[in-house]
């Protein structure tokens, strides 16, 4: 259970014996809450007495009176303001008055409390304030989540465009000063090179529009039946120049009926991604085994092949955004790190689940099961 800190401030010793006993023992919770609330009463007689407890202890809700000995109620408030102090207030007086209601507005006041005030009263309010203070620290906490997240996700970007950039302004300059001859042949390898990392820019940034589309929720499906064998071939067939390459055989296998109710492009950009990763992480001369299997209420997609492998460590890692194996075997694959993490996020958009089986050295096979809608 957690603990609300409340600085009772009143000049009136009954008072703030009565706000300690009514809510000594009481705890607030709502649904949305992890847990509830109890409370640690702390009191002071006066303004100066309240800002020494401000600034040499926790506080989150403060029971302010405005008439007070010395330093008024509004002048602490105003101290609290300018302290930035992360608090809730609610003013709790028996001279209230409309200029002293647009004060406190002004300076943070969260609520009015008339005195004299019953128990219901006083628990009434203190159940509103924390659901206030609650949900402004969460909205707090969110946003800076959202900009730690939008930092990781911007970093990570400009370190995936930066490195092909310089590599190809690097073949570009050694062209221009003419470093290996005079004739276009000799940079025929530059160009290849440049030509691969400028590919390699535009899939990252078709995998980031593919994203966001998705995580937006602004991509437009067109539902229909679609035969995910043919699905499938077509995108062996865009494989087959790289496999060939490879001396990697490629083998699809179709167990009943292929039919599934979705959106074409997503399951195309599904097979594209898993036979791709499946050639590209293969060994001269492997195997790519696709197999779709009806089973009834579900379709069932196994991507199989007997390359590199990878560790149980990387298998629980490879859906994340933006990750790739990196090792000696797999430093001149090129990719965005976001096939895997938008194949999975398409596929849980069918209420599907994709899952990994891999052994170093021995091969990797992908389940993909999709529910008939």
């Amino acid at each position: 259970m957690a603990t609300l800190h409340v600085l009772v401030v009143d000049d009136e010793p009954g008072i703030r014996s009565g706000v300690t006993r009514i809510l000594g023992n009481y705890t607030v919770g709502y649904p949305f809450m992890d847990e509830d609330f109890d409370f640690h009463l702390i009191e002071a007689g006066t303004g100066e007495d309240a800002i020494d407890v401000l600034n040499s202890e926790p506080v989150d809700v403060v029971l302010l009176d405005n008439k007070l000995p010395g330093m008024d109620g509004i002048e602490v408030l105003e101290y609290i303001k300018q302290q930035n102090f992360d608090v809730a207030v609610m003013m709790i007086t028996s001279y209230a008055s409309l200029d002293l209601a647009i004060k406190a507005t002004r300076n943070g006041a969260y609520n009015f409390m008339p005195k004299p005030f019953t128990p219901q009263e006083l628990r009434a309010s203190i159940e509103n304030v924390a659901k206030h203070l609650f949900l402004k620290r969460m909205t707090r906490k969110m946003q800076e989540e959202g900009k730690q997240i939008r930092f990781q996700f911007l970093s990570v970007l400009s370190h995936e465009l930066k490195s092909p950039i310089n590599a190809v302004e690097g073949y570009l300059k050694m062209m221009q000063e003419k470093q290996f001859g005079d004739k276009v042949e000799d940079y025929d390898r530059m160009i290849d090179r440049s030509l691969t990392r400028l590919k390699g820019m535009r899939n990252l940034i078709m995998d980031l529009l593919d994203l966001t589309k998705i995580e937006s929720g602004k991509k437009e499906r067109k539902m229909r039946d679609v035969n995910l064998a043919e699905i499938a071939k077509m995108a062996m067939d865009t494989m087959e120049p790289y496999a060939i390459q490879r001396s990697v055989k490629m083998k699809l296998d179709v167990q009943g009926d292929p039919q599934l109710l979705a959106d074409a492009n997503e399951m195309e950009i599904v097979f594209n991604n898993l036979i791709s990763n499946a050639v590209k992480y293969n060994k001269d001369g492997g195997k790519v085994q696709v197999c779709i299997c009806d089973r009834g209420k579900d379709l069932e997609i196994k991507v199989s092949d007997n390359g590199i492998g990878m560790s149980e460590e990387d298998s629980d890692k490879i859906f994340q955004d933006f990750v790739r194996i990196k090792n000696s075997k797999t430093k001149e694959i090129t990719g965005s790190g976001l096939g895997l993490s938008i194949t999975r996020k398409m596929i849980e958009q069918y209420n599907g689940t994709i899952e990994v089986e891999s052994k170093p050295d021995e091969g990797t096979t992908f389940t993909v099961s999709l529910p008939r809608l």
